[in-house]
């Protein structure tokens, strides 16, 4: 891809794990990217990892509608419009507390965060993407095995990623006339610092504790480069990357 193909990526969470590995496989391979987090230190670690690429960090809470439409206004300032968003970012919460202990900032956190932020991005990324010449996008969310399969005491995080679901259906929808794409990947046991307790123990269904297998984060981002570089008329709908060896499948 040279410079006078080069396409436009957001990349939400791009300071750490899955969306660091992404905004990196893209940047390799030729995309330009706003990289979208939090903290600007790690945005721009990130942006080092890919000297010659083009990037624009630009520090942003998802959960915030003034922080996304700046995001958006400042990666189209950048680099004039918007061909793909992916819509990471993402935190789990507080690990390991039970239903009726889970207080609920804790919740509101998650919801604002997984869910909240994800339609804000979304939303800022369907405008953009109607309205530019030429028209149209896609939208790649971020969801989870936990859409389908939950782990035990994650009520918070499971049920944004069965909500994002619904999303991702949604926008897809709505998105035909326009020429906007969406589709979702739903990650298991990438080896990420969010997931570094699979390798020691992780609370099973049955409450035991065990080790699980991980997968290299670069495998997703391999993966979520194929969906974004497919042309708008091929969509991966829904893709599921995890550890082979997880317990997911059938009963462990």
């Amino acid at each position: 891809m040279d410079a006078k193909q080069s396409k436009i990526a957001v990349v939400t969470g791009a300071g750490s794990g899955i969306g660091r590995a992404v905004a990196v496989e893209l940047l390799r391979a030729g995309w330009s990217v706003a990289l979208a987090g939090r903290r600007p230190g790690p945005l721009e670690e990130t942006a080092a990892l890919v000297p010659d690429g083009a990037c624009v960090a630009v520090r942003t809470d998802v959960a915030r509608p003034e922080d996304v439409d700046g995001l958006f206004a400042a990666a189209v300032a950048r680099f004039g419009r918007v061909d793909l968003l992916f819509n990471n970012a993402g935190t789990f919460g507080p690990g390991g507390v039970p239903v009726e202990d889970l207080p609920y900032d804790a919740w509101r956190h998650v919801v604002d965060t997984n869910l909240n932020g994800a339609f804000l991005c979304a939303q800022a990324a369907y405008r953009q993407m109607k309205e530019q010449d030429p028209q149209g996008g896609r939208i790649i969310n971020n969801g989870s095995v936990s859409a389908h399969t939950p782990r035990p005491h994650s009520v918070a995080y499971t049920a944004t990623k069965h909500a994002l679901t619904g999303l991702t259906k949604s926008l897809s929808l709505d998105g035909r006339p326009y020429g906007i794409a969406v589709g979702q990947i739903d990650i298991g046991n990438a080896a990420t610092a969010m997931t570094s307790r699979m390798q020691t123990g992780a609370l099973q269904a049955n409450g035991e504790l065990a080790p699980e297998p991980v997968m290299d984060v670069a495998d997703v981002a391999r993966t979520v480069r194929h969906m974004a570089e497919l042309p708008l008329e091929a969509n991966v709908q829904f893709a599921t990357v995890l550890a082979t060896a997880m317990p997911y499948v059938g009963r462990g």
